[in-house]
């Protein structure tokens, strides 16, 4: 059978200077979880170890280094899946933990449910083990002081409005972190690891912890998206994917409808990773860039910043 892994590490404008870093920090990660599959280990273990890479490294927004709300502090989305049987976990609004993904994980391993928010979800993560951290960078305390000004000098009393703003300032974005893998079994599962948008209402959900919506894995694809996820949500990007390719649609098709659909309908900025049972990796953006990286079978690990 054959493996394969791809990872994003958020869709947007990247800031000048930090575009290496980005890429290299792809490479890394899909580097481990590439490890993982060609030692026989299973898909869910190479996404997890994936996304907790990235989730360690302040250059993307998921764990350490997520971008703030609008009241200043960071509110965590993550969600896992795999195709056998269709498990998945997920946790929504999560606050003060290290790797949310491992958090959604034991959400899946070890309850009846599929998805803990806010206080509970921070109460089971404590239960589980995982310890208290904060997950606020120097970095994004600035970047959130500055962007509380230019909002309040762009928009005024409509702050609570941020689409003019992030359209204008792209820079500004949210990213968010995943990765999709198939094993040696032939099993697909797919993670994704948010600090969701920049400046977003206090309990705001995005499409990272919707299974269908920003992460999914049935047995024909395993995907991630990346971007607006008020629009994600709205077409169920991820799930559509597999539905097409259900009816007998490559991936490649499938993928290039649903975001020709996203761009159709909405103009929205987004972009999806995807593979396939085949071990076909594909990457898609409608955003200047999208860091990701990339591996089949016995290839090396190729990582850019754009399709």
């Amino acid at each position: 059978m054959p493996i394969a892994l791809i990872a994003h590490g958020g869709a947007g404008n990247w800031r000048p200077g930090s575009e290496g870093d980005a890429v290299e920090g792809l490479r890394a990660a899909v580097s481990r979880g590439r490890a993982i599959l060609k030692a026989g280990g299973s898909a869910l273990d190479a996404v997890c170890a994936t996304v907790v890479t990235l989730e360690d490294d302040p250059n993307y927004n998921a764990g350490t280094g997520a971008c703030l709300n609008f009241d200043g502090f960071c509110e965590l989305d993550a969600c896992v899946m795999e195709s056998r049987e269709s498990r998945v976990g997920a946790v929504a609004a999560l606050q003060r933990v290290k790797n949310p993904i491992l958090v959604a994980r034991k959400v899946m391993e070890e309850t009846d449910h599929v998805m803990l928010a806010g206080e509970g979800a921070q109460r089971f993560a404590r239960v589980m083990g995982f310890g208290d951290h904060d997950p606020v960078t120097p970095a994004r305390r600035a970047d959130w002081e500055s962007k509380r000004k230019e909002m309040d000098a762009v928009l005024g009393k409509h702050g609570l409005k941020m689409r003019r703003f992030l359209k204008e300032h792209p820079e500004y974005a949210g990213g968010t972190v995943g990765a999709a893998a198939v094993d040696v079994n032939g099993v697909l599962a797919a993670a994704t690891s948010t600090g969701g948008v920049t400046m977003k209402l206090v309990g705001r959900v995005g499409d990272s912890p919707l299974a269908g919506a920003g992460n999914y894995a049935s047995r024909y694809v395993a995907a991630s998206a990346t971007g607006t996820g008020e629009f994600v949500i709205r077409t169920l990007a991820t799930r559509s994917i597999s539905d097409a390719m259900e009816r007998g649609a490559s991936l490649q098709k499938a993928l290039a409808d649903v975001m020709g659909r996203l761009g159709r309908d909405f103009d929205a900025d987004v972009g999806i990773i995807a593979v396939d049972s085949a071990g076909t990796p594909i990457a898609m953006h409608r955003t200047r860039d999208m860091p990701h990286a990339l591996f089949a079978s016995e290839g090396e690990v190729v990582a850019r910043m754009r399709v």
